[in-house]
C-alpha cells in the first residue's frame, strides 16, 4: 500500500499528515515552536528549532501509522506560511533567527517605496503589497539596518528551502512561495530586476526557481536512515499554505472565496487573472503559471483570540489553552450579536489588507459600565471577524462572491462559523475535522502522481458537506456595528503613527 506524506511549515506550528491515495487521512501528528518578539516590531523564529521539531512530528508519525501498517511512502509534498526571511552565510549556516510574516520592522523602508514611482512599478511586476510582511522589504531593512548580518549573507532564503536544504542539500524555492517576497515578477516567472536593485541584491543570492511540482534529489542518507524512509521517496517542493488551503476547498472562479482563520487569515479568490486594483490592497500569488490566487491577508487571526485566552481565560487544566478557548467561547455566546455596542479593534501585530497600516493598535471601543467578560469575548471574536469581512467587502469590489468556504482554526468552531455566515450574509461551507492545507498538498501529489490529470480534475474531487446559513437578523445588527468599525480603523490612524513613535 501507498501513502502521501504532507508537511506544512506553519507559523506556530508543523502539521504532518498521511493519507492513502484515495485522499483518507491515515494519521497525522503535529508540533509547535515558539515565535519571539524581542522588540515591539519584531517576530522571529529559530529555523533549527523548526527544522528538528519537524523532524520529530515526521518520525511520530511514521512509526506510530506508517510503518507498523506497512505502507509504503511515495512521496512528501511541502508547504509553508509565506514572507519569512532567513539570511545564510556561504556555508549555509543561519546568521540569526528567520524573521516571519508578522514582523513590522521595515515599516520606513515600505512608506518610502510605497510612495514612489518604482513602488508602482514592483507591485505591478510583483503581485506582493508594499508593506513590512515581503521579504523584500525585510533583505532592505537587514541592507540598511544590520550591515554586518547583511555582508556575511551568502543567500537569503525563506524558511522552506533552509529546510529542504537540511533534508536534500537543494537550494530550491517555489514559484508559489517566491511569488510572495516581493521579488518575482509573476508575469515573466523570474526574479524581478528592480526590485533586486531595491533589496540591494543579486539573483544568485536567492535559491533557484521551480514549479510546485518539481521533484527535489535524495533525501541525505543520515534522514533515510533515521526515518526508515527508501531513497527513491519523492520529495515535492509543493507551494504555499494560503495556496494549498484554497485548492484544498477547491475553490476556483466566479462567485466562490475561501476565508483561512489560523494565526493570520485572508480572503481569497482563485482565477486565471491577475487582480488590478490601482489602491494595491490585494495580493496576486502563483499557484501555477495560469492558476493566480488572489485576495487580502490580515495579521491578526486566531493569534489575537490565542493572546486573549492567555491573558484573561481559566487555565483549569493547566497549558490546555484549548479548553480554556472552549470556555471562553462558551461565555461568549451568552451575549448578544454586537456585544451591546462593544467593538474590538484587533491590531495587535498591526495590519495588512485593506488598511496595510503596519503601526495600527489594538482598541476596545464603547465600553460602558453594564459590560462584563461575555462582552469582552465575544467582541474580541467579533473584531476578528469584521477584519475579516472588511477584506471580503473589498474584494468584492473586483469579485462577485456568492458561495464562502471556510478552513483553519476557526472552522472547527461552530459558533465562529455561524458568526461568519451572519456578517457576511453568505452561506459557508466546510468539512468538520478537515486540513485544507494538508488536503491541497495531497491533491498537489497525486497530480505529480499522475492520479489526476491536472488540478482542475483533482478539485473536482473535493467535498465539503456541511453549510452554515445566514441569520438575517444578527447580520442587520453586525452591519450597524460594523459601520462604526470601518470608520475607526482609518480614523485612529494619526494615534496609531504617534503612538507607535513614542514607543
Amino acid at each position: 500500500m501507498k501513502c502521501i506524506i504532507t508537511i506544512e511549515l506553519g507559523t506556530n506550528a508543523v502539521r504532518v499528515f498521511a493519507f492513502d491515495l484515495h485522499g483518507n487521512v491515515i494519521g497525522s501528528q503535529r508540533g509547535y515552536y515558539p515565535t519571539f518578539h524581542t522588540e515591539p516590531d519584531y517576530s522571529e523564529q529559530d529555523p533549527d528549532q523548526m527544522f528538528i521539531t519537524m523532524l520529530y512530528s515526521l518520525k511520530n508519525l511514521l512509526n506510530e501509522h506508517i510503518h507498523p501498517k506497512k505502507y509504503k511512502v511515495a512521496s512528501i509534498c511541502f508547504s509553508a506560511s509565506m514572507h519569512s526571511v532567513l539570511a545564510v552565510d556561504k556555508n549555509g549556516n543561519p546568521l540569526g533567527n528567520a524573521i516571519t510574516w508578522s514582523d513590522n520592522r521595515a515599516k520606513k523602508e515600505a512608506d518610502k517605496l510605497k510612495s514612489s514611482a518604482l513602488g508602482k512599478t514592483i507591485y505591478t511586476a510583483t503581485g506582493t503589497p508594499l508593506h513590512p510582511m515581503s521579504p523584500l522589504m525585510k533583505i532592505a531593512w537587514i541592507k540598511n539596518k544590520d550591515k554586518e548580518r547583511f555582508r556575511q549573507t551568502s543567500k537569503f532564503l525563506s524558511i522552506k528551502s533552509y529546510i529542504i536544504k537540511q533534508l536534500t542539500d537543494e537550494y530550491i524555492i517555489d514559484y508559489s512561495i517566491a511569488s510572495a517576497t516581493g521579488l518575482l515578477n509573476i508575469h515573466k516567472m523570474k526574479w524581478d530586476a528592480d526590485a533586486l536593485k531595491f533589496a540591494g541584491i543579486t539573483a544568485a543570492m536567492l535559491p533557484d526557481l521551480v514549479p510546485v511540482f518539481t521533484r527535489l534529489g535524495k533525501l541525505k542518507k543520515a534522514y533515510q536512515s533515521s526515518l526508515g524512509l527508501p531513497a527513491d521517496t519523492k520529495i515535492i517542493v509543493g507551494s504555499s499554505d494560503g495556496c494549498m488551503a484554497i485548492l484544498g476547498d477547491g475553490v476556483k472562479g466566479e462567485g466562490k472565496a475561501t476565508i483561512t482563520i489560523e494565526d493570520s487569515g485572508a480572503v481569497r479568490v482563485m482565477g486565471d487573472k491577475v487582480l488590478k486594483d490601482d489602491k494595491q490592497r490585494f495580493f496576486n500569488y502563483l499557484l501555477t503559471e495560469d492558476r493566480y490566487v488572489s485576495g487580502g491577508p490580515t495579521n491578526n487571526g486566531g493569534v489575537i483570540f490565542e493572546w486573549f485566552t492567555r491573558q484573561f481565560g481559566d487555565f483549569k487544566n493547566p497549558f490546555d489553552i484549548e479548553y480554556s478557548m472552549q470556555e471562553l467561547i462558551a461565555e461568549a455566546s451568552k451575549a448578544p450579536a454586537g456585544s451591546e455596542g462593544l467593538l474590538f479593534l484587533p491590531y495587535l501585530l498591526g495590519e495588512r489588507a485593506p488598511i496595510w497600516n503596519a503601526n495600527a493598535k489594538g482598541v476596545y471601543f464603547g465600553l460602558n459600565i453594564k459590560h462584563d467578560k461575555r462582552h469582552l469575548i465575544r467582541a474580541t471574536i467579533e473584531g476578528i471577524l469584521y477584519e475579516i469581512y472588511s477584506i471580503g467587502k473589498t474584494l468584492e469590489e473586483h469579485r462577485g462572491i456568492k458561495l464562502l468556504s471556510v478552513n483553519g482554526s476557526f472552522a472547527n468552531i461552530p459558533f465562529c462559523t455561524q458568526m461568519i455566515a451572519d456578517i457576511f450574509n453568505k452561506p459557508v461551507q466546510l468539512r468538520q475535522n478537515f486540513h485544507s492545507v494538508s488536503y491541497g498538498a495531497f491533491l498537489v501529489a497525486a497530480t505529480e502522481m499522475g492520479i489526476y490529470k491536472n488540478l482542475d480534475e483533482a478539485t473536482k474531487t473535493v467535498v465539503l458537506p456541511d453549510e452554515y446559513l445566514p441569520v438575517k437578523p444578527n447580520h442587520t445588527a453586525y452591519m450597524k456595528y460594523f459601520k462604526i468599525f470601518e470608520r475607526l480603523s482609518t480614523k485612529l490612524a494619526p494615534e496609531f503613527e504617534e503612538i507607535a513613535n513614542l514607543q
